[in-house]
């Protein structure tokens, strides 16, 4: 209510001050020719300070060339957004309040196997038993709240006459309803959604008495950086917004993110999520989705999904309603400098192969830790997310060649591609901090690297079930392991090419070993299998 009271005081302020303006325009405009003649003849006799050069009435400006070309980028941004703008449009998301009920004896504040008062003995004891769930009695069934209603605004864009349209899967993300509203007016309501959590992309159906206006989708692999384009969606509620900017970025990778993103200066903020990035002849190159910002709002960069890569998930989930991606079974990590250099190769470039997960195509395929991926199916790779997206494109249970670099020499793998499994890498051993001290004589200090290992205990072997090595259990703050992020509770599997099983085998391995040439070790956290280079500065 008080932002439509906002608006219609502008508007009433807005029209009160263009009634007089009105009656002075009809006085003046009689002489309006006349003053323009004079106004050139004046204007040509101003000249700028540091040169000679008059300068130009606006009608000069009209016939200089160089205003003329301006003129005609102006019309083709004007040209593309009239091409593109009637099939983007607005979606609005709800999700209802939700009633949320905890396990008996749960709280909020803490955890109480017996229903008893977290804050019991405290100021706010007499509080607490007359909120639900805190009674504290044997039938204590839990605390229970109800969530509030959510509502949300993004941006879509009609990829099919017949109803199609393409947006963010964060978009609709557990929304109970979805809304299509149209710039006419015409509100849809979504049905038949289905999203793809990997790549942010939805589709949703809606159904109208007539076709609707399809997008123009074009081929984001032929953009180059530099390349014009317009983002159109629906920022701060405001409708069918046109900003324009150029492509600052290829291949740019986002946290969490299964691709490669378009990255660009024209202008994206909230609601303009799910929209189209638009080039100059009025097709759809990307799918407007991120922003890079450190106070939520436009800060000169913004990320497109590419849509080619919108093309290929979209026709997965409008054919079977889920996206089916291939895999190896490997985790892979970068070449960095120091790393090639322990490989024996000065080129950082490649996939580093840090895991190989059993009964996956890699081992059937006999990849190894260490290998260094150069190509896959006759295409070069260059890092990590290369890798991933030519696999998981790559057609399933059809066999691929893979070049990896070992031991300083190219040898050519044969890998059958399948399907990725839905939870595959979620059930792998964790490794946690040590919570018993190994013997003494099962201890070694490395003073070069600033670490102390012990063999592991029933305990940790327990924990990191299914590899060998030993337990980093001191760590020199001021030494080199500390400063590459090695802490108490790290596995180390290997020295240089070394494998370790226990103390005596990593004592042996790092006699072999230089820290003032670079050493190279592979490690496992929590988060899996890396390997990390050392070298004495």
């Amino acid at each position: 209510m008080s932002r439509l009271s906002s608006r219609q005081g502008w508007f009433l302020t807005l029209t009160a001050a263009l009634a007089p303006a009105v009656v002075v325009g009809l006085l003046l405009g009689q002489n309006l020719q006349g003053q323009d003649k004079q106004a050139d003849t004046r204007t040509r006799a101003v000249q700028t300070s540091n040169d000679n050069t008059p300068i130009k009435t606006p009608s000069e400006l009209r016939h200089d060339p160089k205003v003329g070309h301006a003129n005609e980028l102006s019309k083709a941004f004007r040209e593309a957004a009239a091409v593109a703008t009637p099939s983007v449009v607005t979606i609005r998301s709800h999700q209802n309040a939700k009633k949320v009920k905890g396990m008996q004896g749960q709280s909020p504040f803490g955890r109480r196997g017996n229903g008893e008062n977290p804050f019991k003995g405290t100021p706010f004891e007499d509080m607490l038993p007359q909120m639900p769930g805190f009674g504290g009695g044997a039938g204590d069934d839990g605390y229970s709240f109800q969530t509030p209603q959510r509502d949300g605004i993004g941006s879509g864009v009609i990829i099919d006459k017949s109803g199609l349209v393409l947006t963010n899967n964060h978009v609709v993300e557990d929304a109970d309803t979805v809304t299509v509203h149209f710039a006419d007016g015409r509100e849809f309501k979504a049905t038949d959604i289905k999203t793809d959590p990997h790549s942010d992309l939805a589709v949703l159906r809606i159904k109208a008495d007539a076709d609707l206006p399809a997008a123009h989708l074009g081929n984001s692999d032929d953009l180059e950086i530099g390349d014009w384009v317009i983002a159109i969606g629906q920022p701060f509620e405001q409708e069918n917004t046109v900003t324009a900017g150029i492509i600052s970025g290829k291949g740019r990778e986002l946290r969490s993110a299964r691709t490669k993103f378009l990255q660009t200066d024209a202008a994206i903020n909230p609601g303009n999520s799910g929209g189209p990035l638009v080039n100059l002849t009025g097709e759809v190159v990307g799918i407007n989705t991120a922003i890079a910002s450190n106070s939520g709002g436009y800060q000169g960069i913004g990320f497109a999904i590419p849509i080619n890569q919108a093309k290929w998930v979209t026709e997965q989930l409008v054919d079977k309603g889920t996206v089916s991606r291939g895999y190896l079974g490997v985790g892979i990590g970068e070449v960095t400098a120091d790393l090639a250099k322990t490989f024996g190769t000065e080129k950082a470039t490649g996939a580093l192969v840090s895991e190989v997960y059993p009964n996956t195509p890699a081992a059937e395929a006999k990849m190894q830790e260490g290998d260094i991926i150069l190509s896959f199916a006759g295409q070069t790779v260059h890092n990590p997310k290369e890798v991933q997206e030519l696999v998981e494109k790559s057609p399933i249970d059809k066999a691929q060649n893979v070049e990896v670099l070992r031991d300083g020499k190219k040898v050519t793998l044969s890998v059958t591609v399948k399907t990725l499994p839905e939870k595959f890498g979620m059930n792998q051993p964790m490794g946690k901090a040590p919570t018993k001290e190994a013997p003494a004589a099962d201890n070694y200090k490395w003073e070069d690297l600033g670490i102390q290992v012990a063999d592991m205990t029933a305990e940790e072997a327990d924990m990191y079930h299914g590899y060998n090595g030993v337990m980093i259990k001191k760590v020199d703050p001021d030494g080199i392991a500390a400063g590459q992020g090695l802490r108490p509770g790290i596995l180390i599997r290997k020295v240089g090419n070394t494998d370790v099983k226990n103390v005596k085998d990593f004592e042996a391995a790092v006699k072999n070993e230089s820290v003032k040439n670079g050493v190279r070790l592979l490690v496992r956290t929590p988060q899996g299998n890396r390997f990390i280079a050392f070298q004495a500065q």
